[in-house]
């Protein structure tokens, strides 16, 4: 089954040439050029991805992330400006799972959404017999990539689901954050460890009572990050 793609830029020339690249590899591709627009795509449409700017007319991109967040975990890449740290880390806290900086190579986003891809698909496959996951009010259905709290559902974002399943699944085992950056964004991310604490401080925001006092994610000062149920 072909991807689907949402590839979202208010600069028609670079949605053209990334639309026309993706639909090389047989992925299906549709476009919006704000952030209102996207909103709306996003709801009515069922997307594997969403490639989605920072720099939109009538909603922004963080915005847009932070909209689609409320009904959808879809995996979102924003594509940043050059060397724009802060956009890149106001990205992730609004609820993306990657980041681009421009001007990008199109190969550079091709991997980026492959990687992200395979592995949704990995631990959909891999979960075998183990498909629900369960440390003390925490409910990990694996197969459906779900979460639940006292059996309320908790929406994640792909990434934070990615880190919370690892840290899960080995209890007391503390990852460093070039651990965590490794196996959940690869080793040939070029982002740095800041991404993953952010993603630990999202995480926590979500399935901890009190986020300075967390139950389940821990902090190993100066080691590294574990699970505790």
């Amino acid at each position: 089954m072909a991807r689907k793609v949402l590839v979202v830029d208010d600069e028609k020339t670079i949605v053209k040439g990334i639309s026309f690249s993706l639909k090389q590899d047989n992925m299906e591709v549709d476009t919006a050029f704000d952030g209102e627009e996207a909103v709306e795509k996003a709801r009515e449409g069922d997307y594997d991805i969403i490639l989605l700017d920072v720099m939109l007319p009538k909603l922004s991109g963080f915005d847009a992330c932070q909209a689609i967040r409320e009904f959808s975990d879809v995996p979102i890449i924003m594509l940043t400006a050059k060397g724009d740290d802060m956009d890149k880390i106001l990205g992730l806290e609004y609820g993306a799972d990657d980041y681009i900086t421009k001007p990008f190579n199109i190969l550079e986003v091709k991997a980026r959404i492959k990687a992200i891809m395979r592995r949704i698909e990995k631990n959909a496959d891999g979960n075998g017999s183990r498909k629900l996951l369960v440390k003390g009010a925490l409910k990990m259905d694996l197969e459906n990539r779900r979460l639940y709290i006292y059996d309320h559902e908790i929406n994640l974002t792909a990434r934070e689901f990615d880190v919370l399943e690892l840290l899960a699944k080995n209890p007391n085992k503390i990852y460093s954050r070039i651990d965590l950056l490794n196996l959940i964004w690869g080793k040939d991310y070029p982002g740095d460890e800041r991404t993953v604490d952010v993603h630990i401080r999202r995480l926590r925001e979500k399935i901890e009572e009190s986020p300075s006092n967390p139950r389940y994610v821990h902090t190993k000062w100066g080691v590294g990050y574990y699970f505790q149920a």
